[in-house]
């Protein structure tokens, strides 16, 4: 068994990026724990929606069975105006803390600035001399997000590390359904149809009915 971490810059980024991955994860008895960076505050989306989030996190985080959760609550889409070594220095303590073999990242081509920055913080708590634990860093496929990313310097989302999810789709596009308000009617990129065409591609690409694509970042093989 081994311990995993997924660092999401917002709720809902775990499940689109890795859930089917997660929900593989628990089910081979590794224990895993979600990491969210960011929160809404009530000033900026009101109380209504603030405490509806908050009860979307603690149903999501019972139908993965998540071994713990950590919210360190800087607010939504303001983390470019927080230094990084701020952030570096609250997810490295998580990191430290729960000593993950296996830690999930957005990909920092994502057209998301959270996500850029919340790669860029969370790699630095990848060294393996501070951090001898961690074997395997994964960049993850965040729909809406990585496919979003205009890049004319070449920082494109390459595949080089699937993961069959067919007996877990489902059970993935269920939690996703948990998140009020995040999904659309199809061509909205985070509709049904397209969380499901993704992974049925992906999983063509692989040779399975359904997988998730990630970029292998770091593996150590002892």
């Amino acid at each position: 068994m081994s311990a995993v971490m997924v660092i999401a810059p917002h709720p809902d980024d775990e499940t689109l990026g890795c859930g089917g991955a997660l929900l593989r994860h628990k089910s081979r008895g590794d224990s895993v724990h979600w990491l969210i960076v960011t929160a809404m505050d009530t000033i900026r989306f009101g109380a209504e929606r603030t405490e509806r989030r908050s009860a979307e996190i603690d149903r999501v985080a019972s139908a993965y069975g998540f071994d713990s959760v950590t919210c360190l609550e800087y607010p939504a889409s303001s983390l470019d105006e927080v230094p990084c070594s701020e952030l570096v220095a609250a997810m490295g303590a998580v990191v430290s803390k729960f000593q993950p073999e296996v830690i999930y990242l957005p990909f920092p081509g994502d057209v998301h600035t959270d996500h850029r920055a919340v790669y860029s913080a969370a790699a630095a708590a990848t060294k393996w001399f501070r951090y001898p634990f961690v074997k395997r860093v994964l960049a993850c496929e965040i729909v809406s997000e990585t496919d979003f990313g205009l890049a004319p310097d070449g920082l494109a989302f390459r595949p080089n590390y699937y993961v069959d999810i067919s007996p877990w789709l489902e059970q993935k596009l269920q939690i996703m359904g948990l998140y009020a308000g995040e999904m659309g009617e199809h061509p909205f990129p985070r509709s049904e149809v397209a969380i499901r065409s993704q992974a049925n591609l992906r999983g063509a690409q692989s040779g399975v009915k359904a997988a998730e694509a990630f970029m292998l970042l770091k593996e150590i093989v002892g």
